[in-house]
């Protein structure tokens, strides 16, 4: 059975992936990053297999994104 997907907070994102706040939010809202999620009434995080697959592949997480959002 296959582990559950952890919720990861900014500050692990932050450092995972070497962005500014400032430009993971930009990106985010170009659709070149993973989106957060709500997680309680003023917290969010992110999907730990979002976030790792960024890192591996910015460019092909954008695409395969994109792809989505078109169909």
């Amino acid at each position: 059975m296959p582990e559950p997907d952890r919720i990861i907070r900014l500050r692990t994102v932050l450092a995972r992936t070497g962005l500014s706040r400032s430009t993971m939010y930009r990106k985010i809202a170009e659709g070149t990053f993973p989106a957060q999620i709500k997680i309680s009434v003023n917290g969010a995080g992110w999907r730990e297999s979002d976030i790792n697959r960024w890192v591996a592949d910015p460019v092909l997480w954008h695409t395969r994104e994109g792809r989505k959002n078109s169909d």
